[in-house]
């Protein structure tokens, strides 16, 4: 057995170097991304500026040009007052102006070009900077369960570890859950919000040159920003915590994700509502609410059902809950056994949510016949209620 934990020992201690190398390495890989997308940013914000300005000149040359016309024709005319030369003047001005306004479109469409190019670029960079994260947040989770003590690890791996490696699968699922929160900040409010400032300040230049028009439509359209970022903050305050289960308690909450699920996907879904309906503690109105959100997303990607049925049943001393729709449905015993391995990791963690509050999660399926969840929580006062 000593023989056996040394080799285990050099294994792990060779691994571990080998990952945490590798973890640096990844580390060196995003820094460099990010530098890069540092300076796509930059020269995206200078391209930007620079086809405002061009669009700006556009502008001015048009009015120029109207003006030169106006003057050719005038010219053109009045053969009295005007000598050859005269025309010839004016004929140049409106031509040299009509080159100008080409040489400006044309830089204007090359700076529109090379500006959808750098976005390209930055959401590349961006994808590469995810992926690299994703990685060094497994490696460092890797990292904390095979740093520990060595006959701890030895009893994992010579007993049954399915609470261990849901253990790692949970810890892993945190780490995602708050690279996604940093992403959604970063790749949406953080990004417009940058742009935001941008325009404006260049808003700003265009009130300047007192060009009301433009500034009239540019305000206008901030605005629309402005309220599309708000909104994505509701949305992403709502995935962490709905509001609602707070304020309002768990069958309305449930009633509008229901009713909201089946505008947005046109699956035909309906709550229902049995006994008396009563606050429960937060632990298990968040914990349903989560059994719901996760059930009607497995509905939505591999059941294709068309219709799903969510009802809830208040009882004195406990809380059921039966989820259940007409899809394509599968093999239990498949699924059983992906359970008892921990290789569905949704289902594994709404079974796991619900046997923490002591209770009872069953799947109940047939090949095209369908789905059902039933799930039995007891109602427990030590849990607190909000």
């Amino acid at each position: 057995m000593n023989f056996q934990s040394d080799a285990i020992d050099r294994i792990f201690k060779n691994a571990l170097e080998v990952m945490d190398q590798s973890k640096y390495q990844i580390f060196e890989i995003c820094e460099s991304a990010r530098s890069e997308l540092d300076s796509l940013n930059k020269e995206l914000a200078q391209v930007t500026e620079e086809a405002y300005s061009a669009m700006d000149k556009v502008d001015e040359l048009e009015k120029k040009f109207k003006l030169a016309r106006i003057r050719l024709s005038e010219v053109s005319r009045d053969f009295g007052r005007y000598k050859e030369q005269d025309i010839k003047q004016a004929y140049e001005a409106a031509t040299q102006i009509q080159m100008e306004i080409l040489l400006y479109r044309e830089k204007e469409a090359n700076l529109r070009a090379r500006r959808d190019d750098l976005q390209k670029r930055i959401r590349n960079v961006d994808k590469t900077i995810e992926k690299a994260e994703t990685v060094a947040s497994q490696l460092n989770v890797v990292l904390e369960y095979l740093s520990g003590d060595l006959e701890q690890v030895t009893r994992i791996i010579e007993s049954a570890r399915n609470r261990q490696i849901m253990g790692l699968k949970i810890t892993l699922a945190q780490e995602e859950e708050r690279k996604r929160i940093a992403r959604e900040i970063h790749d949406g409010i953080a990004q417009s919000m940058a742009n935001l400032i941008l325009r404006t300040e260049i808003t700003e230049r265009m009130l300047m040159k007192e060009q009301y028009e433009l500034v009239k439509e540019e305000v206008a359209d901030l605005k629309t920003q402005v309220r599309s970022n708000l909104e994505e903050v509701r949305k992403m305050i709502f995935n962490l915590r709905p509001m609602a289960l707070d304020d309002l308690g768990l069958v309305p909450t449930l009633h509008k994700f229901v009713q909201d699920f089946e505008d947005k996907y046109k699956i035909r879904a309906r709550f229902e509502l049995y006994g008396k309906e009563a606050r429960l503690p937060s632990a298990m109105e968040v914990a349903i609410y989560r059994v719901v959100q996760e059930s009607l997303s497995n509905v939505l990607k591999h059941s294709k059902a068309t219709s799903v049925e969510v009802s809830l049943t208040f009882q004195s001393d406990a809380v059921l809950l039966f989820i259940q729709d007409n899809g394509v449905g599968f093999d239990p015993s498949i699924i059983g056994k992906k359970l008892r391995e921990g290789e569905n990791f949704g289902l594994m963690g709404m079974k796991e949510r619900i046997e923490l509050l002591e209770g009872t999660f069953e799947i109940e399926s047939e090949v095209d016949a369908g789905t059902k969840l039933k799930i039995m929580v007891p109602i427990n006062d030590s849990l607190g209620k909000e």
